[in-house]
């Protein structure tokens, strides 16, 4: 996410180091590197020139703090008023409400809405510790109903049926009555879409919000859609009352646009990105994070976060303690270190967090080969529990066996069985020589050529 615009504001705010105060001359090409990173990552060109002039008013003629560099100081300017623009701090959800709380879903056709609306739901029961009701008024778009129904059980959310032949306005109510009487929390409407914007469209959605009173409105957008998603969010708030706005297919956006023009324009705060296409990847936006991100300084609590939900601990007590006895790292060990890195969003999403790492994971995304990690997970899971915990039996007939029940190659087998001896040796020097030194210096060799900086 914002790969694109991270390189090239990185690459501009290298240039302004080594001076002893800020002023109009030295900071000129900086400011005119930003405002190009801007725009080429589509930022709306009115969010582009206030942002810029704030940046200019604020940074030129400020004295350098002892411990600061001039770089320094105009990073910090320029990440401040990025969190600005974002909106400063993180907007939850207000279900301060009388319960059922609704949240109303809008969006053009094509954004992800449904899909949303079961992330969302996942979301509240996971973090809010709310019971949850989905209904689609969705009368339009083949399958769509049945799509929610879909998500709904997967993300174990109760769902309201509805029939392409009933009125939009008495779906809703219907929905609203059920769960008064199941006692749900939060009920969340998801509305149908058009291709563009339209009378009829607008006309039906306000009915709609006039009849169920929501209190969350949220407009669901495509985040690759740029500047235009912020406009289209315009349109939506001159009809809607919005309350915020879901960015989806974050994870996507290389550029970022819409991520800084959005509350710009609309008044409007972004409340979550969607991040994938899992229905646990939905994340709550916090300006400040973001904008650290988008200058390659990480975001450690958002993995900090992210790894108290999605990490076994459990598991991860157990293999601590199998590694202080002195026991062999094994490939059933490998396969839950696999897992667990897949559920945190691979390698690539671990790097993106981490402080300063923001190339080497651009790097990762162009050399690592995204199956890789599927391929050695099918590995292990061909062979048997004595093989998984005794790699040293694997002789060239069950070599073969191995890679025709995984679709595989002796080579990727190989390769697998590098990787676990490398894992091992950095185990024992874990245990031996002091840990994460130790630990470091074993990853090292297990990067792929000229991918990463040293780790000594």
């Amino acid at each position: 996410m914002f790969e694109t615009l991270t390189e090239r504001l990185s690459r501009s705010l290298r240039g302004i180091t080594g001076q002893a105060r800020l002023t109009e001359d030295n900071i000129r090409d900086a400011v005119r590197d930003v405002r190009m990173a801007l725009l080429e990552a589509d930022v709306a060109l009115p969010v582009v020139k206030e942002f810029i002039k704030a940046v200019r008013q604020r940074a030129v003629g400020q004295e350098v703090a002892r411990s600061l560099s001039p770089g320094q100081v105009f990073v910090k300017i320029v990440q401040e008023e990025l969190e600005r623009i974002m909106g400063s701090t993180s907007a939850g959800l207000s279900l301060a409400a009388q319960p059922p709380a609704v949240i109303l879903m809008a969006g053009l056709q094509g954004a992800g809405k449904t899909t949303t609306a079961g992330k969302l739901a996942r979301h509240l029961r996971e973090q809010h510790k709310k019971s949850v009701l989905v209904v689609s008024t969705d009368i339009y778009r083949p399958a769509a109903i049945q799509q929610l129904e879909t998500v709904a059980g997967e993300v174990g959310a109760h769902f309201h049926p509805s029939s392409a032949d009933q009125d939009p306005v008495d779906i809703a109510r219907g929905a609203l009555e059920q769960a008064r009487v199941r006692f749900i929390d939060v009920v969340i409407v998801d509305t149908a879409g058009r291709l563009h914007i339209d009378d009829e469209m607008m006309t039906e959605i306000r009915a709609l919000h006039a009849a169920i009173q929501p209190v969350e409105t949220l407009f669901v957008v495509d985040a690759m859609t740029g500047q235009d998603a912020a406009n289209t969010a315009r349109a939506f708030n001159e009809a809607l009352p919005l309350t915020g706005v879901v960015l989806t297919k974050a994870d996507a956006d290389t550029r970022g646009g819409a991520a800084l023009s959005v509350r710009q324009i609309t008044g409007k705060p972004i409340k979550f990105l969607g991040m994938g296409e899992k229905s646990e990847a939905l994340e709550v936006f916090h300006p400040d994070r973001i904008a650290s991100r988008i200058l390659g300084m990480g975001d450690i609590l958002s993995l900090v976060e992210e790894a108290e939900r999605k990490l076994d601990h459990k598991k991860a007590e157990q293999l601590a303690k199998k590694i202080k006895r002195g026991r062999r790292f094994d490939l059933e060990d490998l396969r839950d270190q696999l897992q667990q890195m897949q559920q945190m969003g691979g390698v690539t999403g671990l790097l993106d967090k981490l402080p300063g790492m923001g190339g080497v994971s651009q790097m990762a995304q162009a050399q690592v080969d995204g199956g890789m990690f599927v391929r050695m997970e099918a590995l292990i899971n061909s062979m048997t529990p004595a093989e998984r915990r005794n790699p040293d039996l694997l002789n060239g007939s069950r070599k073969r066996r191995i890679t025709q029940g995984s679709g595989t190659t002796i080579q990727d087998l190989n390769r697998l069985l590098k990787q676990h001896k490398q894992m091992q040796r950095m185990m024992r020097r874990m245990r031996r020589k002091g840990g994460l030194a130790g630990m470091m210096r074993g990853m090292e060799g297990m990067l792929p050529p000229g991918g990463g900086p040293p780790l000594r």
